[in-house]
């Protein structure tokens, strides 16, 4: 058994009954089981806030695939957080586009305002601060995503006031 599968293992976790009706609602969905494994990461993450290791085997009990499928499917996901986060996901595209209209003084506006650098969590637990390579809003740069809100293009200046509508 390798470090990693050990870890999976002595996790103790429960599938919200409610979770697990959805993962299987959503594993209907799909001819293939392993293809409903992002959105049961999806529905994991909704609850939790991000997957925690032993949710991996039980999402892979649920849809009756391999543990290391979903593992897979977990760790390629930039956007399936496996270590817990802020209440509020600030995702920051640092794509070509958005390099071009002034990324770099929002990313150095943000790690000042919030007092962290990019991956980390303030104090508070109230934000987390990640890269993403696209947004997919390339006219609106720079743009950032907070929770379910996109939000572009956004000047330093803006920050404080944009940062207080989440507490």
């Amino acid at each position: 058994m390798t470090q990693n599968t050990a870890t999976i293992a002595s996790d103790a976790f429960v599938l919200d009954p409610a979770d697990r009706a959805a993962i299987l609602e959503e594993r209907a969905h799909y001819p293939y089981p392993q293809a409903a494994s992002i959105e049961a990461l999806k529905i994991v993450q909704k609850r939790h806030g991000y997957v925690p290791d032993g949710a991996i085997p039980a999402i892979a009990a649920t849809l009756g695939i391999k543990v290391a499928d979903v593992e897979g499917v977990a760790t390629f996901y930039s956007l399936i957080f496996r270590q817990p986060v802020g209440r509020h996901v600030i995702l920051i595209c640092d794509s070509s586009s958005c390099f071009l209209t002034d990324y770099e003084q929002l990313r150095d506006a943000l790690i000042d305002h919030l007092g962290i650098q990019m991956g980390q969590t303030t104090a508070d637990g109230r934000f987390t601060l990640l890269p993403v390579c696209c947004l997919g809003a390339c006219d609106r740069g720079p743009t950032l995503l907070i929770g379910e809100d996109l939000h572009g293009p956004v000047t330093p200046e803006a920050l404080p006031a944009l940062l207080e509508a989440y507490a």
